[in-house]
């Protein structure tokens, strides 16, 4: 029995469909239309008498047809669900028809050969022909393993033609939006090229293998002991023989180049065990198993990999309830990121404990292991990076892929303006649309070459082999990113390289480079480094996010009864302003167990709570509470009076408009918030319940949630998925301390 797929629809979205070919694809197609009540009539058509039997005895269709005239009369839509190599026969018999209006749309896995196809049947691909291509399917095949829920929570590629009809595009992308799938497009040549990567080879690979075993004399004793490993691998040489080879002739070309792309390295593999040469074993395993893991999450919404992340993520955070206990939060992601470019450029083994673990930090991780830098790890915080030199980096294979990581763009983009080779930095929807040119500006004074989209925004093209020149460059707005980025370039810049700032910013960056045996001078608001030195791998203890501390910082402040203790708690003091800011208004926070570990000063953060009044935030506090001031907005509405900030205009830049998000929010759950050019005006009251926006932003999201503490009822917060892109486990350790948060994944 087939999962449902749901409610069926009020009124049918389609008059009749004519699915041609009445396979798992084709099969899957019809059941799921007649499921759902989305055609008042479904009908196939297959040359295989007991296909079209079994397809009216399971209720696939409405009507069998075994010829294609009489099947297609009348379609408003027409699947074609047959092989790729039997398309062009079928396409034939579809030009001597009249199919008047119909829209045709095909299921095939390699976009040009049925394109040709088009081409040679009608003379021209007609205008009203979508090409299509579901990633989906099973080990199984044939009429009887069709599932209306196939297609649900997977991708289907479109290819239209630059003269494909807009309309035809529609109707199409409404079919397979109704079979529950995420609709994409894609050049036709791309799609080709990245199929046969990623599941034509695999699956050749996979045929071959079992092929080679089963061919050998003793491999009855081979199957006998054959483990999970080889089972997961060789699943897919169970699929339809002669569906693949259709599939592998049909895409010869790109196959062919992936097979030898795959051929090459894998020589290199060889060559590596026969020299025993474990460093490059080690590169390659460690590499594949962090690609394996980064693939699973943070290219998840790319349109040719399933998506893990294809639900919307919502909280619903609870009124009441209060914070206790002792805590340790999440690793400082500066610190991190930092540790893993400096312990790559640096000669040696660093070790890093502690290390943050979300999906911004393993952006930055993923992107050194393309350039060819072997890391070991994450494990519970703990990586192991095997440095290669200031000028040991490769030319990565691609476009270095940073998901949502701001941090990660602009500091690598300093570090890669030096380099010999071109790079590519690219980011999700929420990065792409963030400005780059407070760093690309400077840098192109350097003499570097950078090529940006429109308004200075990712993707950035940065050109190698270049002459860096240091300079002295006085920032216009305080900017950690923006100093750290210069800096970074000037180790490969001929001559200093010295920025000043306007105000004091975290200084991860330059403790750090110190802490690595590389000279940097700090004199007063000046920073300066010179080339020519190195850099000496060495241990690092990331401390606890002092970020991450805030929310429960604020959260055991504004919650009445809350005793709460943070843990090694990084408290640089360029960080904390969080501190300072919530002290004024009149918090309960005391320090204690201080030390150094690292270069970086850490303490245990006792927190109780305390009624907070309404300041006017000092000036000097501003850069060093930047990231937290989304959580101390919460603060402010739950303090005596009113609260103002000012010079805050670089949160109008960050993962969204901070300012104007948390004030639409504060209002939305009826706070007085106007915000300013630069800041925002809170008047403290009573907090509602209601309905808020994210805009896909962690901090955002966080926020409310700790908001929720004082509230009259419950707050839903949209669109919390980023999350994990700074604070993974932030739900269950918000609930651990006495918040009332859960998670609802909605379609």
């Amino acid at each position: 029995m087939s999962e449902s797929l749901g409610k069926p629809l009020d009124s049918p979205l389609f008059e009749r469909v004519c699915v041609v070919g009445l396979g798992l694809i084709g099969g899957s197609v019809a059941r799921g239309l007649r499921e759902l009540q989305a055609c008042h009539q479904v009908v196939g058509c297959d040359a295989d008498a007991f296909s079209r039997q079994r397809a009216i005895e399971l209720g696939i269709v409405d009507q069998a047809c075994a010829e294609l005239a009489e099947a297609v009369q009348g379609a408003e839509l027409i699947v074609l669900a047959v092989p790729v190599l039997a398309m062009q026969r079928v396409l034939e018999q579809l030009a001597a028809l009249d199919l008047g209006q119909a829209v045709l749309t095909d299921v095939g896995s390699s976009k040009t050969a049925v394109i040709e196809a088009a081409e040679h049947a009608f003379g021209r691909v007609p205008v009203l022909f979508v090409p299509g291509h579901p990633i989906a399917g099973s080990e199984k095949s044939g009429v009887e393993a069709a599932r209306a829920t196939l297609f649900r929570r997977h991708k289907v590629i479109l290819t239209p033609l630059p003269d494909t009809s807009r309309q035809a595009v529609e109707l199409v992308g409404k079919l397979w939006q109704t079979l529950g799938a995420d609709v994409e497009s894609m050049p036709v040549d791309e799609h080709d090229e990245v199929l046969a990567a990623t599941s034509h080879l695999p699956h050749l690979l996979a045929f071959s293998l079992v092929d080679t075993l089963a061919a050998r004399s003793e491999n009855l004793e081979i199957f006998r002991y054959a483990a999970g490993g080889f089972r997961d691998f060789t699943r897919i040489a169970a699929s339809d023989p002669v569906m693949w080879r259709d599939v592998f002739l049909a895409n010869r070309d790109a196959v062919l180049r992936s097979l030898d792309d795959f051929t090459k390295d894998l020589a290199r593999l060889r060559a590596a065990i026969e020299a025993r040469d474990a460093n490059t074993l080690l590169g390659v395993f460690t590499r594949a198993q962090a690609a394996r893991e980064h693939f699973s999450t943070i290219l998840a919404r790319r349109a040719y990999v399933e998506p893990m992340h294809s639900q919307l993520i919502n909280y619903l955070a609870s009124p009441g309830g209060r914070l206790s206990g002792r805590i340790r939060v999440p690793g400082d992601k500066s610190i991190s990121h930092r540790s893993i470019m400096l312990g790559s450029l640096a000669e040696g083994v660093t070790e890093v404990e502690g290390f943050l673990e979300g999906e911004d930090s393993l952006a930055t991780l993923q992107s050194f292991r393309d350039m060819g830098v072997v890391i070991e790890g994450p494990h519970q915080g703990r990586v192991t990076i095997h440095g290669v030199g200031l000028h040991g980096l490769q030319a990565p294979p691609g476009p270095l892929y940073l998901g949502n990581s701001g941090t990660s763009m602009r500091l690598l983009s300093g570090l890669l303006a030096g380099q010999r080779f071109d790079t590519v930095l690219t980011g999700d929807a929420s990065l792409s649309k963030r400005p780059m040119g407070r760093v690309a500006k400077p840098l192109r004074e350097m003499g570097a070459v950078i090529e940006t989209a429109a308004e200075g925004r990712p993707p950035l093209h940065i050109k190698g082999g270049g002459k860096l020149m240091g300079m002295d460059y006085e920032m216009p707005i305080a900017s950690a990113q923006v100093k750290s980025c210069l800096l970074l370039a000037g180790l490969y810049a001929h001559g200093r390289t010295s920025v000043t700032e306007p105000a004091p910013t975290r200084d991860h960056t330059e403790r750090m480079l110190k802490g690595f045996g590389y000279p940097v001078q700090v004199d007063g608001d000046t920073v300066t480094v010179e080339p020519g030195h190195k850099l000496t791998a060495c241990r690092i203890d990331v401390p606890a996010d002092i970020s991450s501390a805030a929310f429960f910082m604020v959260a055991a402040s504004i919650a009445e009864g809350s005793d709460l203790t943070l843990e090694h708690v990084g408290i640089n003091p360029t960080r904390i302003g969080v501190i300072n800011i919530l002290r004024a208004m009149g918090g309960n926070i005391e320090l204690s167990n201080q030390q150094e570990v690292g270069g970086e000063p850490v303490a245990d953060i006792r927190i109780r709570s305390a009624r907070l009044r309404g300041i006017e935030i000092p000036l000097d506090q501003v850069p060093l509470a930047i990231d937290e001031f989304p959580v101390l907005f919460v603060a402010a509405a739950c303090a005596e009076g009113r609260t103002v900030l000012r010079g805050a205009e670089e949160l109008r830049v960050k993962e969204s408009d901070r300012i104007q998000v948390m004030a639409d929010g504060l209002q939305a759950l009826g706070v007085r918030a106007e915000p300013t050019a630069d800041g925002i005006v809170i008047e403290g009251g009573p907090i509602g319940g209601g309905r808020v926006e994210s805009h896909d932003d962690h901090r955002i999201a966080m926020s409310f949630s700790v908001a929720a503490l004082r509230a009259t009822g419950e707050i839903h917060i949209g669109n919390c998925a980023n999350v994990a892109t700074s604070f993974p486990g932030f739900v269950e350790l918000a609930n651990a301390t006495g918040m009332r948060l859960s998670v609802e994944p909605s379609a």
